[in-house]
């Protein structure tokens, strides 16, 4: 950003601030080549599988579209304040997620730190899901399908395959007088259906005692194409990404929409839309449905992992990113909503096949993308077309959320470093892709399946989020002050937000934030991965997994009190204050924080506490 002083009101926003900045010698930092690839970008983030594993099983345990009042509540006091400060922050301070906080205040540097931990898991664990995806759309071309048959090589000899029954459109027969498992004992240990032995005996190879075993090379194969796709998509910067999510994010949508007026008119859609969104009020008494609310905001609009900040940090200062959050918002709900039609139409038309109630059906996770839905497109005429276009859909998906958490990491990591790391971008995406490529091959073993899920639950748990957000909160409303950060964002977009936003960061969000952390088990009484009971040594894995960023924090507050304990809570002197003499935060017209005094840094000492030999 330019220093304070040498610009005023809107000369400021239309000066250098435009076209990233070169810092004594640094390469320059780019900006978004227009708005519609920033726009798409969060997008991308913001809708990625949960739409199909995630919202529609909320909407089916939790009451119907009742569940959409707790949802959009904590979407709007909770999700919302927490994704505009995000994109905001980044916008302000032109810096990824490690150095923003470290610019607003120095001594909470260790928050973006404990951010970017986090996005190191979920990029190592989830781009597993595309390695499977991959899997899926490849057999997606086969006729007939190889999870509708048993005549594959990988089958049991005690596999069945149910006798298609398309009178089921004439009459209906209760679920009691149809076995789920076709005739098959449920107490099984190996599911003998197609679909179940595709997904256990093919993909996954899963061991009976959940050894981890042996990788496959096929496996690998397409995590390695995984990670291959995700380094050419960001190891150019954001003019490249921009483009490149171009097609990544629309065309889902085309799919999207193609898939929902054929599913909407099968036989049982009407079914599954009536158990999938109709209302039983009675939930809203339920306080773990307000938490789960919560964790689905938290998971949906990406805050507390730092992406949101990386993206933003590439606007223009004067962008208009309150506008924008509201629109991106419009439009994941209503994507939301399109995927849960689709969802609950497929549902209730195998419900329809199989002759069982929805409820029976139903399914959320990888069980809901692998199992359920390919079950349902195996029966419909054209299968296979519907199939290729699913999974394409599912690949779409995955590796737009997966690449564009990629990019926040990168962006974050080089501008910790920028005179060493901005001009050699492509050698640090190579490493992190290399690094990540082979801590994620453990997950596709033969019980990777069981170490898929600890990191999912423990190092990646939304109670961790949680904290980090409540973390935010109180950074942005008490330490740095509402009321500043209200004018740096007037400064920006030319007006300022309505109140209520203020009121958020200060007492809504971190009340609930609280709350929902009251509430959430980290470490369940049973496990639930299919009656396995793991050992002591399990849970203190996971411990460490889920600990580990958290140190960050009091590690980095320390670690600023050593550097520079004078002005641990003093923002960078290169962040522009527009209005420099006002209270940093006012209640009821009463200063609760005064303007500080115009302050003297010693140059060294503030160069020391940004970390680099020049600043940051």
């Amino acid at each position: 950003m330019t220093p304070e002083g040498t610009a005023t009101g809107a000369s400021a926003r239309s000066m250098g601030l435009e076209k990233g900045r070169s810092e004594d010698g640094a390469h320059p930092r780019g900006k978004w080549g227009n708005k519609m690839a920033f726009m798409f970008c969060a997008i991308g983030v913001m809708v990625g599988p949960g739409c199909i594993s995630r919202f529609p099983f909320h909407l089916s345990v939790h009451g119907g579209v009742v569940f959409l009042i707790p949802y959009c509540f904590m979407l709007y006091f909770c999700g919302f304040p927490l994704f505009f400060m995000e994109l905001a922050l980044g916008q302000y301070t032109s810096e990824g997620a490690v150095t923003a906080w470290r610019k607003i205040c120095p001594m909470f540097e260790g928050v973006g730190v404990a951010c970017q931990v986090y996005v190191f898991y979920i990029i190592t664990s989830f781009i597993v899901i595309i390695a499977w995806v991959n899997i899926y759309f490849i057999y997606s071309f086969m006729s007939p399908l190889a999870w509708s048959t048993c005549d594959n090589w990988w089958n049991s000899e005690e596999c069945k395959i149910p006798t298609p029954d398309w009178s089921f459109i004439n009459h209906n027969i209760s679920a009691g007088d149809y076995d789920p498992y076709y005739n098959i004992s449920v107490d099984s240990s190996w599911p003998t259906s197609p679909d179940n032995e595709f997904w256990k005996l093919r993909v996954i190879r899963q061991s009976p005692d959940f050894s981890l075993g042996m990788v496959h090379w096929d496996m690998a194969l397409c995590l390695l194409a995984a990670w291959v796709i995700c380094y050419f998509c960001v190891f150019k910067g954001i003019k490249y990404t921009g483009m490149v999510v171009y097609l990544t994010a629309t065309l889902p949508y085309l799919i999207l929409v193609i898939i929902f007026f054929r599913v909407v008119t099968l036989p049982g859609a009407f079914s599954g839309l009536q158990h999938y969104f109709y209302p039983d009020f009675k939930v809203l008494a339920d306080i773990n449905v307000w938490v789960s609310a919560l964790t689905l905001v938290m998971y949906t609009v990406a805050v507390s992992h730092g992406v949101m900040i990386a993206l933003g940090s590439y606007n223009k200062y004067n962008n208009d990113c309150y506008r924008d959050s509201y629109t991106l918002f419009g439009v994941t709900i209503a994507t939301n909503v399109a995927f849960a039609v689709v969802v609950s139409s497929l549902m209730g038309f195998l419900a329809e096949f199989r002759q069982m109630s929805v409820h029976d059906v139903v399914s959320g996770g990888t069980s809901q993308i692998f199992l359920a839905i390919p079950d349902a497109l195996a029966h419909l005429p054209g299968a296979r077309f519907w199939a290729v276009l699913f999974f394409l859909m599912m690949f779409l998906l995955s590796i737009d959320t997966q690449f564009l958490f990629m990019e926040g990491l990168v962006t974050a990591v080089t501008d910790m470093f920028p005179h060493r790391l901005r001009g050699s971008r492509e050698k640090l995406t190579l490493v992190i892709v290399v690094v990540c490529f082979l801590l994620g091959l453990p997950f596709i073993a033969e019980g990777g399946l069981l170490l898929f899920y600890l990191v999912d639950h423990f190092a990646m748990n939304v109670t961790c989020y949680f904290f980090i957000a409540c973390f935010e909160t109180v950074i942005i409303g008490w330490v740095y002050g509402a009321d500043r950060f209200l004018d740096n964002i007037e400064d920006m977009i030319g007006y300022r937000p309505y109140p209520v936003i203020k009121y958020c960061w200060l007492f809504v969000t971190p009340l609930i934030c609280g709350i929902a952390f009251r509430y959430n088990e980290i470490f369940p009484a049973s496990f639930w991965f299919e009656d396995y009971q793991p050992s002591l040594s399990y849970y203190i894995f996971g411990a460490i997994l889920l600990v580990a960023p958290l140190i960050c924090i009091p590690v980095y507050i320390l670690l600023t009190l050593y550097r520079n304990g004078n002005n641990m809570a003093t923002p960078s002197s290169n962040l522009r204050q527009a209005r420099p003499h006002k209270p940093l935060l006012s209640l009821c017209k009463r200063v609760i924080f005064s303007a500080p005094p115009t302050r003297t840094v010693d140059e060294g000492n503030e160069k020391i506490m940004m970390g680099e030999p020049s600043g940051v």
